[in-house]
């Protein structure tokens, strides 16, 4: 299953906030990794975050993004995706020959 995940930031950023960031990115580093996490876009100015998951269920979607440091601060609204397609990066691939 995947699902769009968008966040609305607050209006004014709390030192809270500010300090839990190098958390965030940490644990989405890790959901990249894990593949758990499609893509994840910052439009600061207008302090919007989007983010594609892909998931086994929305039980296990609602633990990734309410266990994400900021998501206390932030308002959420998660759409089911019926479908997402995305460009593969190139990637060059090594070879000993």
């Amino acid at each position: 299953m995947q699902f769009m995940v968008d966040f609305t930031m607050p209006k004014e950023l709390p030192e809270e906030f500010i300090s839990l960031i190098p958390r965030q990115r940490i644990a989405v580093n890790k959901l990249l990794g894990e593949g758990k996490l499609l893509n994840y876009a910052l439009a600061l100015e207008h302090g919007k975050l989007w983010a594609v998951f892909s998931v086994d269920s929305e039980s296990e979607l609602l633990e990734i993004v309410y266990g994400l440091p900021l998501t206390d601060f932030m308002k959420v609204r998660i759409s089911e995706l019926t479908f997402y397609n995305a460009l593969q990066p190139f990637t060059a691939t090594f070879s000993v020959n």
